[in-house]
């Protein structure tokens, strides 16, 4: 079994729902952005990061953007799965996100889930299928 990592930001509490759903799902350790850098990357064998679309479609620029950089050059062959939610817009930031996150050499497990404001039964189950991708 992996040891997996979670690691998310959330403003309005929806990404958190994801971020849970998809931790218990795969028995990971849960961590907020602030509780997280690349140093930690090595100590897990995949990892989910979940941050919601922020201003005109980019990650959370504060916290999740600067902990997300120094995760970068741990990425290459690394196992991560991407999730988050959004309140407008049509997902650019999350295909622009996966992108980056290719070019950077890192192995996407499985298809990103995002979900448009508050996460429902279905994109929950969609999240416990992305944690269960990372085991």
């Amino acid at each position: 079994m992996n040891k997996v990592a979670v690691v998310y930001w959330s403003g309005t509490g929806h990404t958190q729902a994801m971020a849970e759903a998809v931790a218990e799902a795969a028995g990971a350790t849960l961590f907020t952005a602030a509780d997280f850098d690349g140093s930690k990357m090595g100590d897990f064998d995949a990892v989910a990061f979940g941050c919601p679309s922020m201003g005109t479609e980019q990650l959370e620029e504060s916290e999740f953007e600067p902990m997300f950089e120094t995760c970068r050059a741990s990425l290459n062959g690394k196992k991560i799965a991407l999730f988050g939610s959004y309140g407008w817009g049509d997902g650019e930031w999350m295909r622009t996100w996966e992108s980056d996150c290719q070019d950077a050499g890192a192995v996407l497990a499985c298809d990103s889930v995002i979900c448009q404001d508050e996460p429902d039964d279905d994109v929950l189950a969609a999240c416990r299928a992305l944690g269960e991708a990372l085991k």
